[in-house]
């Protein structure tokens, strides 16, 4: 007889844990060859406010630590995912990259990483002022991270897009909620694979798969979320999307690139999730004989 293959559930990811979905629902993914090569978690509302409610513990740890920390941190995850590539370039080819396309997608990826980790303890020194004000003040601006950003990852890609728009959240000391993509979600709960042995506290990163039609309400009209991140190309959802945002005033985002382009890589990520704030402070001025005044 021939042997069935026992294939693989990939499960969700909340909290540091691997849940699978309270729905108990699954889809079949399906390999370049249209054959089923695993399952794939359908994740509910209740996952995302799990999720929601994982992020939310984790973010004044996360948040007071110090920005060299997390580019430790950021980096330790880079060094993991190079350990790792032979399985990320299988899973890319499996959903239908070339093994030249693979390798280019790994080791951009990586380098994306150590990108935006270089940059946790600098941006905030490039991109915060001193204010000039007609008084006796210093005057200074500062960004501060915001909170818990939902983010609906690219659909055309497996890895690369999910970088690119994830690392800038958590570089800037935010936490956040992912929806990976449905059509390619292999790499998303490898990479989470990744997050859970590397040094992030748990709650940090939580990656939920299913489809955008069912969850991009729920990401956009939840009220403990600070801000939502769109990554995808549906006119309605991203409508839906920028409507429900205004309910409790969080910042929306159509962040819809071709993230395989250098440029799409700056610090000015993460200053767009960033709070702005502004710190003034007498000046002392000394007088003769060492008198203040």
């Amino acid at each position: 007889m021939e042997r069935i293959e026992v294939l693989k559930t990939y499960k969700i990811f909340i909290g540091g844990q691997f849940p699978r979905t309270e729905s108990g629902r699954y889809y079949p993914l399906l390999n370049k060859n249209k054959k089923h090569q695993a399952n794939i978690c359908l994740s509910s509302r209740k996952d995302f406010r799990n999720a929601v409610v994982a992020a939310r513990g984790a973010f004044a740890g996360w948040s007071s630590k110090t920005a060299f920390n997390r580019s430790q941190i950021l980096y330790r995850l880079a060094e993991i995912v190079e350990g790792r590539k032979m399985q990320f370039i299988e899973e890319l080819m499996q959903q239908g990259a070339t093994r030249a396309q693979a390798q280019k997608e790994l080791v951009l990826s990586i380098d994306r990483i150590i990108y935006y980790a270089g940059w946790c303890d600098k941006y905030t020194q490039v991109l915060s002022t001193v204010n000039p004000v007609a008084s006796s003040h210093f005057n200074f601006s500062i960004p501060e991270p915001m909170g818990i950003v939902a983010l609906i990852a690219d659909e055309k890609s497996s890895l690369i897009g999910l970088i690119s728009a994830l690392i800038p959240i958590v570089a800037g000391g935010n936490v956040c909620v992912v929806l990976a993509s449905e059509s390619k979600p292999l790499c998303a709960i490898s990479l989470a694979e990744c997050i859970a042995t590397s040094d992030f506290s748990a709650g940090v990163v939580n990656i939920l798969t299913g489809t955008a039609v069912e969850l991009h309400p729920h990401f956009s009209s939840h009220m403990d979320v600070n801000a939502v991140i769109y990554c995808r190309n549906n006119a309605e959802e991203r409508k839906t999307i920028e409507q429900n945002a205004a309910l409790n005033v969080k910042r929306s985002f159509y962040w819809n690139k071709d993230w395989l382009q250098e440029q799409e890589q700056n610090p000015y990520y993460i200053t767009d999730l960033q709070e702005i704030k502004t710190t003034w402070h007498p000046i002392e001025n000394i007088g003769a004989g060492g008198a203040k005044y």
